[in-house]
């Protein structure tokens, strides 16, 4: 694909096309992304395809809605690399708030280069609608979520449904963790005021900073040498709930890609962590995660990686109890749309039943794993009861050396059997923490 026509066409395009196989073929955000955006070699390129996709996949009603006032056929199913060029112009436009001059004229090239010159003229008009007279006006809560989810989030969360579809169409901030085992809170903080970064730290978690405006990770002081990392406000509380003593044994039982594990060790480095995964690939960002965040991943007495599945403990467990476990399991995800716009695009309502299968099938086998006395924090980055406290309310029920421990208020809303942050609050992600103690 050429970009000599138009500075900037070859973005639009390849936006157009990562858009295309995601709402018309069912494909992944990121796995389009991470084989497109190695074409273009400018950084700033590359970050206008993810800002265009991310815009888009955020609220895709919005635009459909514009492309239904204003043509007078609809699109047929045939045009979809179409449909999802129109999307990426009018993104530009609203929310992203580029130059008019330079959004529609890269977008009418990127046409062409698609292989679709007869349609450039159409582009062209029904941008220069949208930058006349802005997008139609549409309802908010008439969200891409599909009924049946939203039947589920209504049932769940009746008082907060609006506000969890409103906050999951928009933009998250940037939260960074700073590696205390580098350097404090306060002098991270001080160093991104010297460099011109706006930062605010909140009161808790004591590691956790604020950007509104989000940076390529390049373009953060230390990055590179461990003294941060990205990672959102509510993952970082788990580590508080966890709270593992001064040396203890710790399974992070589904620990891809090694956020959670490289917090746990930042905050104490004499812990004794083994880090399990079932997929080889993901152990491996574990491993380099570990490894820039200051850690030995290859130190076989202290940290320990496997790939294994954590439910089958004849695979991987030696039989010696850990005095913590982290059971960061799989689920929905519908706390983290805002961060991944095209989840609610592949969900089916089968999967949320495979899902809670899946749960408490790892909640019984990590049991058996806890030492007595010990703890194991159930954490999920769903919103949905069926995965949450009702998982948890039912593992308790048949386990009979299962104590429910309190979290406090800044986990979020009470659940009885562990606590919920909803999308958005405090400027957090959807979350969930159950806190266990095993009788001892």
């Amino acid at each position: 694909m050429s970009d000599s026509a138009q500075p900037g066409a070859q973005s639009r395009a390849i936006a157009a096309r990562v858009l295309n196989a995601v709402l018309h073929r069912g494909r992944s955000l990121k796995a389009e992304l991470a084989v497109a955006l190695p074409a273009l070699a400018d950084p700033r390129d590359r970050a206008l395809v993810e800002a265009i996709c991310f815009a888009v996949l955020r609220q895709p009603l919005r635009y459909e809605a514009a492309l239904m006032a204003w043509m007078p056929r609809p699109l047929s199913s045939r045009d979809g690399e179409l449909r999802a060029l129109l999307y990426t112009g009018l993104a530009q436009l609203d929310p992203l708030q580029l130059a008019a001059h330079a959004a529609l004229d890269a977008t009418v090239e990127a046409a062409r280069l698609l292989g679709h010159p007869h349609q450039a003229a159409l582009v062209n008009a029904l941008l220069r609608r949208a930058q006349r007279d802005g997008l139609p006006v549409t309802d908010p809560r008439h969200s891409h979520w599909p009924s049946w989810l939203r039947g589920m989030l209504r049932k769940d969360w009746p008082d907060h449904y609006d506000a969890i579809l409103a906050n999951s169409g928009t933009p998250p901030p940037m939260w960074l963790r700073v590696n205390r085992a580098r350097i404090a809170r306060e002098d991270y903080l001080a160093g991104l005021t010297q460099a011109g970064i706006e930062a605010s730290a909140p009161a808790d978690p004591a590691d956790a900073l604020r950007l509104d405006t989000p940076l390529p990770v390049a373009a953060l002081p230390g990055f590179a040498d461990g003294e941060v990392s990205v990672q959102d406000v509510s993952a970082q509380r788990v580590a508080d709930a966890l709270a593992p003593a001064p040396g203890a044994r710790v399974l992070d039982a589904c620990a891809a890609p090694g956020g959670k594990s490289a917090h746990l060790l930042e905050r104490d480095p004499s812990l004794r962590l083994t880090a399990l995964d079932i997929d080889v690939a993901r152990l491996h960002k574990v491993r380099a995660t570990l490894q820039r965040a200051g850690f030995d991943a290859a130190d076989g007495e202290r940290i320990e990686l496997r790939a294994a599945d954590a439910a089958d403990l004849d695979a991987w467990w030696d039989g010696t109890p850990f005095d913590a476990v982290l059971l960061d399991a799989p689920c929905s995800a519908t706390g983290i749309v805002r961060r991944q716009p095209d989840v609610v695009l592949h969900r089916r309502e089968s999967d949320i039943a495979a899902l809670s299968l899946l749960q408490a099938r790892l909640l019984d086998a990590l049991w058996r794993t806890v030492a007595p006395g010990g703890v194991l924090l159930y954490a999920t980055c769903s919103i949905l009861r069926q995965e949450n406290d009702a998982q948890v309310r039912a593992f308790v029920q048949r386990t009979a050396d299962a104590r429910v421990e309190p979290l406090d208020a800044g986990y979020g809303h009470d659940c009885e059997v562990g606590r919920q942050r909803l999308p958005g609050e405090d400027g957090g992600d959807g979350f969930f923490y159950a806190r266990l103690r095993r009788a001892g």
